[in-house]
């Protein structure tokens, strides 16, 4: 017959009591199995915890035999107790010996006992345990009964992650929560890192789960909810929030979900059953976590990184917590991020950091390209590695292979060590080449050159030993700026850049913005395809005061010094005869006014646009150099998305028709005598180097980490072979060879490091 619960905020006053008694872990958790079953008249209350080997172990019990408590193990998905934590969802049952699920374990002594609730114990939305009570009498437990038992449920919860707990861990054995992980994602740049997680929207720690005044709770999580709603309303009525915006849709999502009423009534009645708003919050995001993470849908999933966000938001509120980025750092410290822009990496101690992690991004995103130019070793895609993740756990960043270890085993770390000192030695061998001569065995000279878009890493030149800068991105200072900058500020910029430069040359690509770049402060409308749109020189000429002032301040900054601008995504030669017309109606206006003007400007266009393969002929009679900007080049070249890792991987960016184009523009170059240089992510990798090399490029701009590993493979090959191999390859109606493999075969036989 059912008994009445005595309720659950009965239950969870005296589960506090005991949480503060000094108390051993295991007669904690013996305490508070024996309350459960007390509280819920139950003949049986148990807690399995899930191993990092994949077994759910009874951990504590009142009413099964005392001996099989760390004997008893059961699978994922073998008996009621594996199919609760595999599928994270609570079951209630009249009869537990009638389900198809059900698994006997004799040594438990569970013979008599047919009403069986049991409920997952969930963090972060992942399985950790198992909580059951069982009765004898034929019975289904009630609503209440089993919000009862869910609610502890989250208690105990965070008394798993405590480190307490680890006294009740067997020898050689340790609890899923904290097994180790492998992620694989896309290396964003190449290295390896050690170091501890610091996530960058850090969760926030739920420390007073227990209610004392129900009503009281109830007020604050009202008033939490309006001013997260007032804050979204906010944001959404600001003047730079344009409709159809990725960022506006995002937080017309936030907006739904903040004002659903099903969401806040499940934490209205978290409340009630004893919780306090923040474990309320909590307590159903784990819920919906646990059922979401288990979608294939992909929308689904989508929808749950916004409730993590919003929820998180809520917390934020509920605690005060409003703890920004560019806090203090600990030493070697990984960053761990869904997403993040430019701005937010620049705003964290670099001395500290060692490595980037992100979620989502693409390897030519620009929080990727900041973090190459940092020095980060970066890899993206990792999926769900935010929720898996806790602050201060051990992470490996292997940016070579694309893969991150979380919490790795001693000898996997002890593997990465060893990788580490040889990659130190491999540095310093990189080190010892940078006053030599990039010249291959035959005598081709190769000038290497740096891609850049901060000041802070063009210091990095007289490591590296680069001959200047071949791309500086102005528009980065522009990303990372809160409002537009003014002239002056941007002249201090490049005045201190050619500083840095000194003697060596540096080349300025005017503003390349739209499309994946986004500036907050300029007002944009929404497009389809933003990456074809109304982005970089199509819109800077339709707005020129923006483009009038950044030429004005480079000429400027020159202070009669040789100045070398770079025109980006040219499309057709009467653009560029546009923005000669802008330049030199700026060099004539410093002159009436008096001002120094450089001794010489040389302005390049930038081949990203694959109409200009056809201007050439009229381009290159006007330029004074050109660059490949093959980021861009390639993805319309192969209609495949740079950002969108499902056809971004598809196309190699060196296969025959990508390669022909490339040949076709140098060729184009020294038919026109005419200095070409290639500044895309290709001239940073030695087997696509040597594949430009092999077509006649002489002059390679990449990332600072590159360049040693770049001069190595110049300096031991003989190139004349490769050419004549390449060249017979790309030849009209020559035999389909993978460039790929007929480099790899010639770098075999030469002994190259690809």
């Amino acid at each position: 017959m059912p008994t009445a619960i005595s309720g659950p905020r009965v239950l969870l006053r005296q589960l506090r009591e005991t949480m503060a008694e000094p108390l051993a872990a295991q007669d904690r958790l013996d305490k508070i199995v024996n309350l459960i079953a007390q509280n819920m008249h139950a003949d049986v209350c148990s807690f399995y915890v899930l191993r990092d080997d994949g077994a759910l172990e009874l951990f504590a019990t009142r009413g099964l035999k005392a001996e099989s408590v760390h004997m008893t193990t059961l699978r994922l998905r073998e008996g009621l107790v594996g199919l609760i934590a595999a599928e994270a969802e609570p079951l209630n049952l009249e009869n537990a010996s009638e389900h198809p699920a059900f698994a006997y374990r004799p040594e438990t002594g569970e013979d008599p006992y047919n009403a069986f609730l049991g409920v997952p114990v969930l963090r972060a939305g992942q399985t950790l345990g198992v909580l059951v009570v069982q009765s004898i009498s034929r019975r289904v437990f009630s609503e209440d009964e089993s919000e009862a038992l869910l609610t502890t449920a989250t208690i105990l919860a965070e008394m798993i992650a405590t480190s307490d707990f680890d006294q009740l861990i067997k020898p050689g054995s340790d609890i899923d929560l904290r097994r180790p992980r492998t992620f694989q994602g896309s290396s964003f740049s190449e290295g390896i890192a050690l170091g501890h997680v610091v996530l960058h929207d850090p969760r926030v720690v739920v420390t007073n789960f227990i209610a004392e005044d129900t009503e009281a709770e109830r007020r604050r999580l009202e008033e939490a909810l309006a001013t997260m709603r007032v804050s979204i309303d906010a944001m959404l009525e600001r003047g730079d929030m344009q409709p159809s915006t990725d960022h506006r849709e995002i937080l017309e999502t936030y907006r739904m979900f903040a004002n659903d009423r099903g969401w806040v009534d499940r934490l209205v009645e978290a409340i009630d059953n004893g919780l306090t708003a923040e474990a309320a919050v909590e307590r159903v995001q784990n819920d919906t976590r646990a059922r979401m993470m288990r979608q294939t849908d992909p929308y689904i999933r989508e929808r749950l990184h916004d409730l993590d966000d919003l929820a998180n938001r809520l917390l934020r509120v509920l605690t005060g917590d409003h703890q920004g980025i560019g806090r203090n750092l600990p030493e070697n410290a990984i960053l761990v991020a869904r997403n993040m822009g430019p701005a937010e990496l620049l705003e964290y101690d670099r001395t500290r950091l060692r490595g980037l992690v992100l979620e989502e991004g693409g390897s030519t995103s620009h929080v990727a390209i900041v973090a190459r130019s940092l020095g980060l070793v970066a890899v993206g895609q990792a999926e769900n590695i935010v929720s898996m993740s806790e602050s201060g756990d051990d992470i490996i960043v292997d940016g070579s292979a694309g893969k991150v270890l979380l919490r790795p085993t001693p000898d996997v770390e002890q593997t990465y060590v060893d990788k580490v000192r040889l990659s130190a030695k491999r540095r310093a061998q990189y080190a010892a080449l940078k006053h030599r001569p990039a010249i291959t065995r035959d005598g081709v000279e190769i000038t290497l050159l740096h891609n850049s878009g901060l000041v802070a890493d063009l210091p990095m030149l007289d490591e590296t030993g680069a001959e200047g800068v071949g791309l500086f991105r102005t528009e980065l200072q522009f990303m990372i700026a809160s409002k537009l900058p003014r002239l002056g500020e941007q002249v201090s910029l490049y005045r201190e850049a050619m500083r840095l430069v000194g003697d060596r040359p540096i080349v300025f690509r005017l503003l390349d913005i739209g499309g994946d770049k986004v500036i907050p402060y300029l007002r944009a409308q929404h497009e389809e395809n933003p990456a074809m749109g109304f982005r970089s020189l199509r819109l800077a000429l339709e707005r020129p005061g923006l483009l009038r002032t950044q030429i004005r301040a480079l000429l400027m900054a020159a202070e009669g010094r040789p100045l070398r601008i770079l025109v980006p995504m040219v499309t057709e030669a009467a653009e560029f005869r546009q923005t000669r017309r802008e330049v030199k109606k700026e060099i004539e206006r410093l002159r009436r006014a008096g001002e120094k003007v450089p001794e010489s400007v040389a302005l390049g266009a930038m081949v990203e646009v694959p109409s200009l393969l056809f201007e050439l002929d009229r381009v290159l009679p006007e330029a004074d150099f050109v660059s490949i900007g093959s980021n861009d080049l390639i993805m319309f070249l192969t209609a495949a998305d740079r950002a969108n890792p499902r056809v971004s991987k598809s196309y190699d960016p060196i296969g025959l028709p990508r390669l022909r184009a490339l040949k076709l523009v140098v060729d184009a170059a020294r038919k026109h005598n005419v200095p070409i240089t290639m500044c895309g992510e290709l001239a940073g990798r030695p087997m696509e180097a040597l594949a430009l090399m092999a077509i006649g490029m002489t002059r390679l701009s990449m990332s600072p980490p590159s360049i040693g590993p770049i001069k190595e493979m110049v300096l031991g090959v003989d190139l004349a072979p490769i050419q004549h191999a390449v060249g017979e390859a790309l030849a009209e109606g020559a035999e389909e060879v993978p460039i790929r493999s007929l480099l790899q075969d010639w770098a075999d036989r030469q002994k190259l490091p690809l």
